[in-house]
């Protein structure tokens, strides 16, 4: 039986306006995370890049050793990282499922993968980022339903990355017990109205569709310079700026002659206001994570 394994797991823009805590797409970077099974010593020694705060590449390593009943080994742990960490786009979920596709691996795959995803939608708490993390694509989920959504190839995600972090418990707290029930009703055609403009490629409905009424609303004041960014993308020509997950990164959507524009436009937005800012454009990736 094998004794170590890498795993590489793609990074994930969640949300896309409408499309709250249950829609996100691949992007075409990420994260790769090595496990090797040691004889003994401490239960996990990390080689590499520090991650901070609790290890989920571990924790979700050790819960599939858990759930079948096994003593967790020994691991090493060597990483290499390229997705910020806490900046909206998926490095939780990349650890997770990492940890939990290499412990499926090492036990020899004895579990249907559905199972397995399931336990790490579980402990991500929400599947918009861990399913379109394990399985590449723009990812709907309702349920145990999993539908790929057709992105059109004219459809440019460009993020704009802000030095500062903003960690999802942060971003979940200034959420709502309740919404008005005219607010339901907006999202619901919205999110109709975002993925058959991503499907299309249609301009209005993107412009349409990246409208949200559950989230957006309540967390843009948690991200200084929000209103200028936004300003300029929109100015640059972008359909459209939302929350990149839980934030604070910032996507807009643009035509491919237009996105390094408005990358351009974002980052200098939020240099106008002091804050050091990165862009990336971006691709949608059919491919989630990969065993090695």
């Amino acid at each position: 039986m094998a004794t170590e394994v890498a795993v590489w797991v793609p990074a994930t823009t969640a949300n896309l306006g409408s499309g709250f805590d249950c829609l996100g797409a691949a992007l075409d970077f990420g994260n790769r995370f090595h496990f090797a099974l040691r004889e003994g010593g401490e239960p996990v020694q990390v080689v590499g890049a520090q991650i901070g705060g609790e290890n989920l590449a571990y924790r979700g390593f050790a819960l599939m050793y858990e759930r079948l009943g096994q003593p967790v080994p020994p691991v090493t742990l060597t990483l290499e990282l390229n997705v910020p960490l806490a900046r909206g786009l998926g490095s939780s979920a990349t650890a997770i499922v990492a940890g939990l596709r290499a412990a499926h691996y090492l036990l020899g795959n004895p579990m249907p993968e559905s199972q397995v995803l399931a336990w790490a939608v579980g402990l991500e708490g929400h599947p918009d980022n861990v399913v379109p993390a394990w399985w590449g694509g723009c990812r709907l989920t309702c349920g145990e339903r999993v539908c790929l959504i057709p992105w059109h190839p004219e459809i440019i995600p460009v993020f704009a990355i802000p030095e500062f972090e903003l960690s999802t418990a942060q971003a979940r707290a200034v959420l709502p017990s309740q919404i008005p029930y005219p607010d339901a009703v907006a999202n619901l055609g919205a999110l109709g109205c975002l993925l058959q403009g991503l499907r299309e490629g249609s301009p209005e409905l993107l412009r349409t569709g990246l409208r949200d009424h559950l989230h957006q609303p309540y967390r843009r004041g948690l991200i200084p310079g929000y209103d200028p960014v936004e300003a300029a993308a929109l100015a640059a020509g972008a359909y459209g700026v939302v929350i990149s997950g839980a934030g604070p990164t910032l996507l807009a959507l643009s035509t491919p002659a237009q996105a390094d524009g408005v990358a351009k436009a974002m980052v200098q937005a939020w240099q106008g206001v002091g804050i050091g800012a990165l862009s990336r454009v971006s691709r949608v990736s059919d491919q989630g994570a990969q065993v090695a």
